[in-house]
């Protein structure tokens, strides 16, 4: 391919990644698919191409709807142990967040909901509310009718609406969220913690270190808080699991205040925060290294605000 081709192809890669990602909240596969995606524009006949944002848009959205469809894919998601993979702010696989629903669509909580969805429901969900395509727009990228794009919509916006807490809040709300947070949890007192969150409060974690085989689930103010304390406890024991004495650090995690823990260069931690009526009203925490590696490349690469402990 000439140099001006390429150059195409890269000019829609930060979107077609942002679309791959939101349809199957991992960063590694959205990565994968848009290689992919580019493999098949070095191969078209471009001169048939008439537009080709449109072309590529259609390409990633339906090698994406194939991996969701794989048989692997189905196997990872019904075992009870998969989880979206987390992004820091200003990640450009995050895509848009000018609108209240693109920044909604890539919250864990919303992209885990839509787990309830169907592949197709889950594609005319992001294309309608993350990217604002008309509906004979993703008639076109999916091969449907105007009408099915419509009714596939209104069911996922039914599913996805119910259960999922507002993100909306200011970045300064997000910062004395967790301030707060990470002080509770250090002072050892679970009624602090317990104060933070709502009585429906849940939490979820993939184990310490990741090493759970399924996720762990809490469902009370007082089991979670119980957990957070006795897990903010350092010990020599959790020292050698990560490999040594992290930072604590305030972060944003796909539009959420969220806790996250490095080691050097490496991040070996977060938990992400789920906000209602200010309160904590979900949490949750990462830790295989598997869903890390996104977040420790973006880490690495900027600057961060000085840790909140200096070491744990």
């Amino acid at each position: 391919m000439d140099t001006a081709t390429v150059a195409r192809f890269e000019a829609s890669r930060n979107r077609l990644a942002a679309i791959a990602y939101r349809l199957l909240g991992s960063a590694a596969d959205a990565e994968d698919t848009v290689q992919d995606a580019f493999l098949r524009w070095q191969a078209a006949d471009r001169e048939y191409v008439e537009v080709p944002e449109a072309w590529l848009t259609k390409i990633v959205t339906n090698l994406a709807l194939d991996r969701l469809r794989s048989a692997t894919a189905r196997r990872e998601r019904a075992a009870g142990a998969w989880m979206p993979e987390p992004l820091l702010d200003g990640d450009p696989m995050l895509g848009p967040a000018d609108t209240v629903e693109q920044r909604e669509s890539v919250t864990l909580a919303v992209l885990t909901l839509m787990e309830r969805l169907s592949p197709i429901e889950r594609a005319v969900y992001v294309l309608r509310e993350a990217f604002s395509y008309s509906h004979a727009e993703i008639a076109d990228i999916l091969d449907i009718t105007e009408s099915a794009s419509q009714q596939h919509a209104h069911r996922a916006r039914r599913r996805i609406t119910v259960g999922r807490n507002a993100i909306d809040i200011d970045r300064a709300s997000a910062r004395r969220i967790v301030d707060a947070f990470i002080a509770a949890a250090a002072s050892g007192r679970t009624e602090r913690l317990v104060a933070l969150l709502t009585d429906d409060a849940t939490a979820v974690s993939d184990g310490l270190g990741g090493l759970a085989e399924k996720l762990i689930r809490y469902s009370t103010p007082q089991r979670i808080a119980s957990v957070v304390r006795a897990g903010f406890a350092p010990s020599p024991a959790k020292r050698r699991l990560v490999g040594g004495s992290p930072s604590i650090h305030a972060v944003v995690v796909n539009g959420c205040p969220a806790v996250l823990a490095a080691l050097d260069d490496r991040v070996v931690g977060v938990a992400v925060l789920e906000i209602r009526d200010g309160k904590i009203a979900g949490m949750r925490s990462i830790a295989a290294p598997r869903r890390l590696g996104r977040v420790t490349e973006q880490w690495r690469r900027h600057e961060h605000d000085a840790p909140l402990i200096e070491s744990w």
